[in-house]
């Protein structure tokens, strides 16, 4: 097995954050490597287009200054110190890459529900991390809780 110095784990911050933040705890643990947390929020823009007049500036900010909120809460809770902590505007798949590069990780940790039927065996960005990446991906599979 490899000996992982540097892990990246993603974190969507829904309940499911903390069984990848585990896993990834874990094998950090067992190769004494350095973790670190990313959460990318995907601008407004590119879930509703151009073709919408509106300004999503202001509730852009609003949603980038909670969800930094709650990563640090997380992060915190979870033993993480603000260096290690990264909040990133953008497509999640390519800041996942580009953050895992830039750090020189050679893990990314990435929870993955487990759907049926071969196309819905990782979600949409686990899939994406997994065939963009430079460097490992351990895919969680996360259990919704009903």
């Amino acid at each position: 097995m490899s000996q992982y110095t540097k892990i990246l784990v993603a974190v969507d911050l829904s309940e499911e954050s903390a069984q990848v933040s585990e896993r990834g705890h874990a094998v950090a643990r067992s190769n004494n490597a350095e973790l670190h947390l990313i959460h990318v929020i995907e601008p407004l823009s590119f879930a509703y287009g151009g073709d919408i007049p509106m300004d999503f500036s202001g509730i852009q900010d609003e949603i980038l200054q909670q969800a930094t909120q709650q990563l640090k809460r997380f992060a915190e809770a979870n033993g993480i110190d603000e260096e290690h902590q990264h909040i990133i505007l953008g497509r999640p798949e390519a800041e996942i890459h580009a953050t895992a590069k830039e750090l020189g990780a050679d893990l990314i940790v990435v929870g993955s529900h487990g759907r049926h039927g071969l196309a819905l065996l990782l979600g949409s960005t686990a899939n994406g991390v997994l065939h963009g990446a430079h460097c490992d991906v351990l895919a969680v599979r996360v259990a919704r809780h009903e």
